[in-house]
């Protein structure tokens, strides 16, 4: 894992986009971003445990996987946006980004890779790509049934619970 100030220049989301400026992950933890290097599957398996998640499945980004909707699901990982629930995911292979929101509003690029676990709160504002490889497999954990609802960002969703709870801890 690694983390930094994304630079923000125009250009491919999947290149680096790095200020050259890093982030210390416990910045991360204050915004409520967790992050676990799991060399193994019982490093996973105890973290869900810990955090009550029952379910899990996996999915591959890719231009191979997923062929001609792969740029468009691609761009629509990368819309701003923020889940009612936790989100759990642990990269099995491939490389990949979350951008979070900062405190300030600023975008916070986290670089995941193979045994690269995080979890990010629910509420908080961010985005997803694959890098410049156009390749990520990734297991996705959930406490009930899978779900994954995108709430994209605008003023009404800044009033739901889940951001106002997110907000109040941040």
């Amino acid at each position: 894992m690694k983390s930094y100030w994304f630079d923000n220049t125009v250009g491919d989301q999947r290149e680096d986009h790095d200020s050259g400026r890093s982030v210390d992950p416990e910045y991360l933890s204050k915004l409520g971003v967790l992050y676990r290097h799991c060399p193994s599957i019982e490093a996973v398996d105890s973290i869900a445990s810990e955090r009550s998640y029952k379910n899990r499945d996996e999915i591959i980004v890719s231009l191979e996987k997923m062929g001609s909707a792969y740029e468009d699901k691609v761009k629509a990982f990368f819309k701003e946006h923020l889940h009612e629930d936790e989100e759990i995911r642990y990269i099995l292979d491939g490389e990949g980004f979350f951008d979070v929101r900062s405190i300030d509003d600023e975008w916070v690029r986290i670089r995941l890779m193979k045994d690269d676990l995080i979890i990010l709160p629910a509420g908080i504002y961010h985005r997803f790509t694959t890098d410049s490889k156009n390749y990520i497999k990734a297991m996705r954990l959930f406490k009930d049934e899978p779900k994954w609802t995108p709430l994209n960002r605008a003023p009404e969703v800044d009033k739901i619970p889940a951001r106002r709870e997110y907000i109040s801890r941040a």
